[in-house]
């Protein structure tokens, strides 16, 4: 017999998994040694967005004069904002791992872990079988072998989110949506920020309009230097530098009093003995599943970060409740990541979903542009927004092959359209659905208006 029904190993989404579990009377052993909440509650999107807050205020208030209204920043306290973040976040966290300890069924390791055989776990000395194993550790920054990176105290994001004293200035190795999002908050505080980022725009993963648009915009506050792959860093002056070329072998040299590594995200599978389980993993390192999150061992499942399915909270949340119900109740219910979008919170805000531009050209697929301004609609120019703009890509046939937007609450606005790709609208179907007027809401009626017919 085993020695619990159910093991979940991770406890940022998962911890919901075996919080069902444990309700459903199953003996369920939850294994995280960290706070529960995982990367979002605790290094990610939640204290990031109560930084960006922040200096989404100061610069409201420097944006004022735009109103005629006199205003000044007299001074931002980082460490109160910091403070402030600890205690909420911590306190929720806090107060999650007080409730499991109380809930029957469920018995919280605080220990790392590691398979020792299939649905074997090594835990508090002993080795542990369950009838059903989750996987749910998640990911952490990558930090790769770049000279020189491993003799300086560098940042990730994890320590960006916790510095109660704005740095003079600020290296940013990378220009993805962690590096763009860090770098507007902490400039709005106050830092110098230099961006090098080896592709040939910010945030490259976004449609090419919407890339080249932010790299602008980025470029008036920030160094910004693309193109330029990082091949060194060292201690210099009062802090460091960082060397960098570009493909012609141009040479450059930024310097900063600290230095952010924001290249990316690799999944937490390299240390959970995975060999011993019979789960494979990809050439990346993240775990093999299929359309029911189950992996290459039977009666183990995989969800979030670490199956690499898609990397947000939001479809770590929606995997999660497959996982809830094929683990716990039995099902067989397949997991279906089409319409998932995508959010970048800087300024202006980003947002996306489905095919980009350039994914269709390079598929070959035939499509038809859509695009409206933020400036052209009536609270547009109530809010006297200069830049930002939404565009539809759709197929001759007014099928809505993806949709992308940078500008005020373009987090907010997009949603429209993942809805609409979600549940199989046309084009003109959101096109003829009445929009009141003078919402932002009348960009996208306009967006989609403007897809030739």
């Amino acid at each position: 017999m085993s020695d619990f029904d159910v093991i979940v190993v991770g406890g940022g989404s998962g911890n919901n998994v075996a919080a069902a579990a444990a309700d459903a009377g199953l003996d369920t052993a939850l294994v995280e040694p960290g706070p529960l909440g995982g990367t979002c509650l605790n290094r990610g999107c939640n204290p990031s967005k109560m930084l960006i807050q922040a200096a989404n205020a100061a610069n409201s208030v420097r944006d004022a004069a735009k109103f005629h209204v006199d205003a000044t920043v007299n001074e931002i306290d980082q460490a109160a904002v910091i403070d402030e973040m600890d205690d909420l976040l911590g306190g929720i966290a806090e107060d999650m791992e007080a409730r499991y300890r109380e809930k029957e069924h469920l018995t919280l390791f605080k220990e790392y872990t590691e398979f020792v055989d299939e649905r074997t776990l090594k835990l508090d000395g002993d080795a542990v079988t369950a009838e059903k194993v989750v996987v749910a550790t998640g990911s952490r920054p990558i930090v790769p072998p770049i000279d020189g990176l491993d003799n300086i105290d560098y940042l990730t994001s994890q320590e960006a989110l916790n510095l109660r004293e704005t740095p003079e200035s600020l290296v940013i190795l990378g220009g993805g949506y962690i590096a763009v999002e860090l770098g507007y908050a902490l400039q709005s505080m106050g830092t110098d920020v230099t961006i090098v980022e080896m592709l040939d725009s910010l945030v490259p993963r976004e449609d090419g309009d919407i890339a080249a648009a932010f790299t602008k915009v980025a470029a008036e506050r920030h160094d910004v230097y693309t193109g330029h792959r990082v091949t060194a860093v060292e201690e210099h002056s009062e802090g460091y530098a960082v060397h960098a070329e570009t493909e012609a072998g141009d040479k450059l040299t930024v310097e900063g009093s600290e230095v952010l590594v924001a290249l990316g995200r690799q999944p937490n599978s390299d240390d959970l003995g995975l060999d011993a389980a019979g789960i494979e993993v990809t050439e990346r390192g993240f775990i093999e599943t299929n359309e029911y999150l189950e992996t290459t061992a039977e009666n183990v499942w995989a969800q979030g970060d670490v199956a690499g399915n898609a990397l947000f909270k939001h479809s770590g949340d929606y995997e999660t409740r497959h996982t809830v119900s094929n683990v716990v109740h039995g099902e067989h219910r397949a997991i279906d990541l089409s319409a998932m979008p995508h959010t970048i919170f800087t300024e202006p805000q980003i947002a996306g979903v489905g095919a980009t531009e350039e994914d269709l050209q390079e598929e070959g697929t035939e499509y038809v542009v859509g695009r409206a301004a933020f400036a052209e609609s009536a609270m547009g120019r109530a809010k006297k927004l200069e830049d930002g703009f939404m565009k539809v890509l759709a197929a001759p046939d007014g099928e809505i092959l993806g949709s992308h937007a940078i500008g005020y609450e373009a987090s907010t606005l997009l949603h429209e359209a993942v809805i609409a790709m979600r549940h199989g609208l046309s084009v003109a179907d959101v096109a003829e659905t009445i929009h009141a007027h003078p919402t932002l809401s009348k960009v996208v009626e306009a967006a989609f208006r403007d897809v030739p017919n």
